[in-house]
């Protein structure tokens, strides 16, 4: 039986500050047994967390039941918003919605037009999933969201075609050998429409800065400096992410399609292809995103000198984003 700390409203239930915990915590997130909670069952949630909030708790509940109503509304409820989140870019299903377009990404034998649309697909699905689970604590100009969308699909799809385009032309390549290098176009491809949509989304908080906060949560100032680590910590888990996804599938299906039940059967070829593609995609997201606390810490010493004569703290807080 697991086993459950004391139930704290607003906190997560495992250490933030090991990988450990950031993983377990993000294990709860995106668990896609929540996509299958009920209109009644969500209410139910909510309700007892507000029953919490306010001191009406019922008796006989536990911290087991409190936090499984916080694990239900967190991966439901937009925290700034209230609304609903559509089920297919909540972030429980961004492994089954998504594992479809990677099956597709890692076709054999692409054609031009497929590799288009794949590639679009993938970024529009991104786009999507972004955009849902965005920071909406403060008015975001919808430009700026247009704005990276077009300039990760461009990438994406300029990349994937060029590579395309290079390896059809590499005479050194045997026609056995062709096939299996464009099984790994999509990860350049897909890893710099990533990066793309980091700085074009996010390129005003480089000249702006981002708040840094003491130990209290108050803020000290607006970090340039702490932006860009903030944006370096993202764009990296943007290339990490796809890794595992897109590198793996092909390596471990040129294996398979060596033995003799998928020589024989070929027709197994897409099925054990989609279970291969959905193992590393449900490995790779909570491996990714639990690289970096979502609060990460940073020394004064390494931030402008104002906000190092504006604290006594030696460690400021910033909010890393997505």
């Amino acid at each position: 039986m697991p086993t459950y700390p004391t139930f704290e409203y607003g906190k997560p239930r495992f250490d933030q500050n090991t990988f450990f915990g950031r993983f377990r915590h993000f294990l709860d997130v995106i668990d896609p047994r929540t996509l299958f909670v009920t209109e009644e069952r969500l209410r139910e949630s909510v309700d007892l967390l507000e029953s919490f909030k306010h001191g009406r708790l019922p008796p006989g509940v536990t911290s087991a039941q409190l936090w499984q109503a916080h694990k239900i509304k967190q991966a439901i409820i937009h925290p700034d918003t209230g609304d609903k989140i559509p089920m297919p870019f909540r972030m429980s299903g961004f492994v089954p919605f998504g594992t479809p377009v990677v099956v597709g990404l890692l076709l054999p034998n692409q054609t031009l037009v497929s590799t288009v649309f794949w590639q679009w697909l993938n970024q529009s699905h991104n786009a999507c999933v972004n955009y849902s689970n965005r920071n909406a604590s403060k008015p975001t100009d919808m430009s700026k969201f247009f704005q990276g969308y077009m300039g990760a699909v461009t990438s994406a799809v300029s990349i994937a075609v060029a590579l395309r385009v290079v390896i059809q032309k590499a005479n050194r390549l045997s026609p056995t050998t062709r096939p299996l290098v464009q099984r790994f176009i999509p990860f350049p491809a897909v890893a710099s429409a990533n990066v793309c949509n980091v700085v074009l989304m996010r390129h005003s908080e480089l000249s702006e800065g981002i708040n840094v906060l003491d130990d209290q949560g108050n803020v000290v100032g607006t970090s340039k400096m702490a932006a860009k680590r903030a944006l370096f910590e993202t764009a990296l888990t943007r290339v990490v992410l796809p890794m595992p996804i897109l590198l793996l599938p092909p390596i471990v299906m040129a294996m398979l399609e060596r033995l003799p039940a998928l020589r024989c059967r070929p027709g197994l070829a897409l099925p054990v292809h989609s279970l291969v593609c959905l193992a590393a995609f449900s490995l790779a997201l909570p491996l990714a995103i639990s690289l970096f606390p979502q609060m990460s810490q940073i020394h004064v010493s390494r931030l402008e000198p104002e906000i190092a004569m504006a604290t006594h703290c030696e460690i400021l807080t910033y909010n890393k984003g997505l």
